[in-house]
């Protein structure tokens, strides 16, 4: 279930992306990615397995900034979908997809992998 944000230009540019965010305090990143899902989607989830990490470079606005994101394959048990507790107020909206056509909507090449070796465990039941 990504999020989306729009572009300056507007709704009809929405960037579709995973939920993501950054540790608090002393969580784990399974902690993190549980407590961000919830944040920026409205869903409760609970983690099946890691699917694997993205490390990264950006530049913001006086600084480059180091990321590394881990990703989980998860489980919806609850909620119901909306992006009114993002902190942030990053998110426009959150909606489910297929998973079949994620990798299609997602707006980065290192997501549209994490979501294809989603789709591969889901297709071999693991």
């Amino acid at each position: 279930m990504p999020r989306a944000s729009a572009a300056e230009t507007g709704p009809e540019s929405l960037e579709w992306c995973l939920p993501k965010g950054h540790i608090e305090g002393e969580e784990t990143p399974e902690e993190a990615a549980i407590r961000e899902v919830a944040e920026e989607t409205g869903i409760t989830a609970e983690i099946i397995r890691p699917i694997g990490v993205i490390d990264y470079w950006f530049t913001g606005d006086d600084r480059r900034v180091h990321k590394v994101v881990h990703h989980y394959l998860l489980e919806a048990k609850g909620g119901i979908i909306t992006t009114e507790n993002d902190p942030d107020q990053e998110a426009e909206v959150a909606e489910w997809i297929a998973v079949n056509d994620l990798c299609r909507r997602l707006a980065f090449p290192n997501e549209r992998k994490m979501a294809q070796v989603a789709v591969d465990l889901l297709a071999n039941g693991s």
